[in-house]
């Protein structure tokens, strides 16, 4: 008979662990939103679609040290620091969620509820639960290389000039400054505020 297999997770820059228990279930959202167009003299708007959003992966945990009488918290604090900027990344650490064969989730923690429910004498948390809320992490060059549009392609190029923002371009590219993440992305940029004069951009399409 095969070993159990258990849930782990693997930060980006600090040790994997596993967890103590697996989760009864888990639940997988993911919603389209369209974007409205009001046209006057219409029954209804016009429909655009922009972008999908994430993913999101929801289960909770048990944990119990009762009977080696250690404090709990050494799972829940590795699931905490998840939340945390990471002093090197300047952000919280991506993770990559694991169970066997069934689940690979490249994500972030995007929130958490931890909840205690036995101590020991001196407070010492023994057995509680964490519910836990993991968004999908998939930068625009990973989704491009993995699904290929079935289009010309139409990516571009620039060169920043002095003074030049992200959101600046995103403005003038996509008619959007909003969409500067998209341009963040694409070129792994972890601080968007620090472009260089005369860095070369790859510019991805929006369709």
């Amino acid at each position: 008979m095969s070993d159990l297999a258990k849930l782990k997770i693997t930060p980006e820059c600090s040790e994997a662990f596993e967890v103590l228990f697996n989760p009864k279930e888990y639940t997988i959202t993911k919603s389209t939103p369209w974007k409205h167009h009001d046209i006057q003299g219409l029954d209804a708007p016009t429909l655009e679609f922009t972008s999908g959003d994430p993913y999101r992966l929801q289960f909770e945990l048990f944990v119990d040290t009762y009977e080696s009488g250690d404090s709990c918290r050494g799972l829940t604090d590795k699931i905490e620091k998840l939340s945390l900027v990471n002093p090197e990344l300047h952000r919280p650490e991506t993770a990559l969620l694991t169970w066997g064969t069934g689940l690979a989730f490249k994500c972030i923690l995007e929130c958490f509820t931890l909840r205690f429910t036995l101590f020991k004498e001196d407070g010492t948390p023994l057995r509680g639960t964490i519910h836990t809320t993991w968004k999908e992490y998939s930068p625009a060059e990973e989704q491009l290389k993995q699904a290929p549009r079935h289009s010309a392609d139409h990516t571009k190029r620039r060169v920043v000039k002095q003074g030049d923002t992200l959101s600046w371009i995103a403005g003038k590219e996509y008619d959007d400054p909003s969409k500067w993440r998209v341009i963040a992305d694409a070129n792994g940029l972890d601080d968007p505020s620090q472009i260089e004069p005369g860095v070369e951009l790859l510019i991805p399409p929006i369709i």
